[in-house]
């Protein structure tokens, strides 16, 4: 009887000991739950604030009765059914889909060879961050300066076509250089290529080279090196890169209205059109429908590389 109540009174201080060791660090872990909660409060009010309720209320507007020249809160249906049923505003939304893939494409095709030499034929950092910051260049004149500057390029009295009558290429200068949908595709291409081109160039320059070193050591060519390692190491770069350009080209209207004549028009133009007109309702239709589109595209790239494993 006596080993037994000493056995406990040893055990007692033991057991306490651990109650306290426990309760502590559960004090711990609640201080720092406060603390996690405190850190995304500004980042949560933030998006709250400027970016789902926007988007809520343009989700709302979308179902107001328009008038000529105002709208009232009263919700109705009208303002979808006569974009879903217009054949030019689906037409606008086909023009869009169909430039943002041309674009996505000719910015890969563009942008992968260069973001290829420079993250991984050029080793010298220097020299890579100089040959960085000339992509970055164009960027640093306006916007607008930038897409007005290819009318004087692709016009029928343009440096392009003067060089390529001078080449003997042509006999006569290319109308359809200017004021089409080339001339969109031109402009945008040049304008969103460098957004191609750093991701890519960040994921290849942490290529290890001694992997590529070994697999030329084991006879491996360069279409074979660049199909089994280069490629699937740069993944996340085009993704990334990818959807720097989709969200920026879906939601143009300033290259399409300045290079196309106006003869090009895209969802973004749409909006800026009817926000113009007064017509509220029809263009927050018209943004939920360019948001849907965007989220979708988004979503769709995520799925095909894990960029949180990844990066």
């Amino acid at each position: 009887m006596s080993g037994t109540i000493d056995i406990a009174e040893k055990g007692g201080p033991t057991s306490t000991a651990a109650r306290g060791a426990a309760s502590s660090a559960e004090r711990q872990a609640a201080r720092g739950r406060r603390i996690s909660y405190l850190l995304l409060a500004p980042g949560i009010v933030w998006m709250t604030l400027f970016l789902v309720l926007p988007m809520l209320m343009m989700v709302y507007v979308s179902f107001w009765t328009q008038t000529t020249f105002a709208v009232q809160p009263t919700l109705t249906t009208a303002s979808w059914v006569r974009f879903l049923t217009s054949a030019t505003y689906l037409d606008a939304l086909w023009t869009t889909v169909r430039i943002w893939l041309l674009v996505l494409g000719s910015t890969l095709l563009v942008g992968y060879p260069v973001a290829l030499f420079i993250g991984l034929m050029v080793r010298n950092k220097t020299l890579q961050t100089v040959l960085l910051v000339l992509c970055v260049i164009p960027f640093w004149t306006s916007f607008l300066i930038r897409v007005l500057a290819w009318r004087p390029m692709l016009g029928t009295n343009g440096a392009i076509n003067i060089i390529l009558m001078k080449l003997g290429v042509i006999d006569q200068p290319l109308d359809i250089l200017l004021f089409s949908e080339l001339s969109v595709l031109i402009g945008m291409t040049q304008i969103y290529c460098v957004f191609m081109v750093g991701p890519i160039t960040f994921m290849l320059g942490r290529i290890d080279p001694n992997v590529i070193e070994a697999a030329r050591d084991l006879g491996a060519g360069f279409g074979r090196i660049f199909r089994t390692i280069i490629l699937p190491l740069s993944m996340p770069g085009v993704v990334v890169g990818a959807i720097f350009v989709s969200v920026m080209v879906l939601g143009e209207f300033a290259t399409a209205a300045a290079l196309s004549g106006r003869k090009t028009n895209m969802l973004g133009n749409i909006i800026v059109s009817q926000v113009g007109s007064l017509k509220w309702a029809f263009a927050a239709v018209a943004g939920v429908i360019l948001t849907l589109l965007m989220g979708a595209v988004i979503a769709a790239l995520l799925r095909v590389v894990n960029l949180r494993k990844e990066l």
